[in-house]
């Protein structure tokens, strides 16, 4: 305990040490911050206002998009406060903090996929059963599963890595609270830690992965079956955003997460975090609006909305 207690806060070396950089950077990514709120935190809003989106995809999409916005704002704010001030210092417990949200929410997220892939999988293979099938309970239940989850892995990992010891060394060589990096710091035996790291994400990421092949596959069969083209269209345009979402997301974690600490290149992982952090939850919203005929007469019905009583207060 006295030589965990040694390191009282952390320095985050962040992305760039070159002055020029900061105020673009810092531009940049409030920008994305601020397209990822009002995406995100759009398209809920949009899914309680409409009832037509009261439907298991829109539920658990409403559940995504709440995910996005709590892994961004955990790790985003703190990055451009750095990038505007220059203060690079982080206390030991906010780093702690940092690193559980972030883990919680990305782990959350993984299971929210496969959630939605088997959501897919009833409304494309079983459509007749689908209401049904998803009923109200289930989606609950699945949705609170991938919570529970996610704060459990999040609780064992944050756990695991601030019970090490922090000798004296505390620079962070990233731009946030990673579990990677901060692992490297301890002076305690990290074997054991990197083990569990790696079997644990593997065993999160291959099991929502395994789901979600599995029900794709079933897709796949169904929509080879189907006679018409216009079932084949509208099967493949149902599952479209979600396959879009899934690639992106699980191959950034494969990069970052699924290898051997020997393989890590800061460097390459800093511009992969930045892309998972806060780029995947600004895509993700645009992702779903633009391929999804629903939302965008969602939007429009709640923009005309929004004029005609403008209209009326003039």
């Amino acid at each position: 305990m006295e030589n965990r207690t040694e390191v009282t806060q952390f320095i985050v070396l962040g992305l760039t040490n070159t002055p020029e950089l900061q105020i673009p950077l810092f531009v940049i990514f409030t920008v994305i911050y601020l397209i990822t709120l009002a995406g995100n935190l759009g398209m809920v809003i949009l899914i309680l206002l409409d009832s037509r989106l009261h439907t298991p995809m829109y539920f658990f999409l409403s559940n995504l998009s709440l995910v996005d916005f709590g892994y961004s704002s955990a790790v985003t704010p703190k990055v451009m406060a750095g990038l505007l001030r220059g203060d690079k210092v982080i206390s030991y417990n906010a780093c702690a903090a940092q690193m559980f949200f972030f883990v919680a929410f990305a782990t959350v997220e993984n299971y929210l996929l496969a959630s939605m892939a088997c959501d897919r999988y009833a409304a494309v293979c079983k459509p007749l059963h689908y209401s049904t099938t998803m009923t109200t309970s289930v989606r609950a239940r699945l949705a609170i599963g991938s919570y529970v989850c996610g704060f459990l892995n999040a609780s064992f990992h944050a756990g695991d890595i601030f019970s090490l010891s922090f000798c004296k060394y505390n620079k962070i060589s990233h731009f946030f609270c990673d579990v990677p990096a901060v692992l490297t710091l301890s002076c305690s035996d990290k074997h054991i830690g990197e083990v569990a790291l790696v079997f644990m994400s593997s065993f999160n990421v291959f099991f929502a992965l395994l789901t979600i092949l599995i029900s794709y596959l079933f897709i796949f069969i169904t929509i080879l079956k189907m006679q018409s083209s216009q079932g084949h269209q509208k099967a493949l345009s149902t599952c479209a955003s979600h396959l879009t979402a899934i690639s992106i997301f699980y191959g950034t974690v494969t990069f970052m997460y699924l290898q051997p600490s020997s393989s890590h290149s800061m460097d390459t992982d800093k511009l992969a975090s930045v892309f998972y952090t806060m780029v995947i939850p600004m895509l993700n919203p645009v992702v779903y609006s633009l391929r999804n005929k629903d939302v965008r007469n969602a939007f429009k019905k709640v923009v005309e909305k929004a004029n005609f009583s403008i209209g009326l207060g003039l």
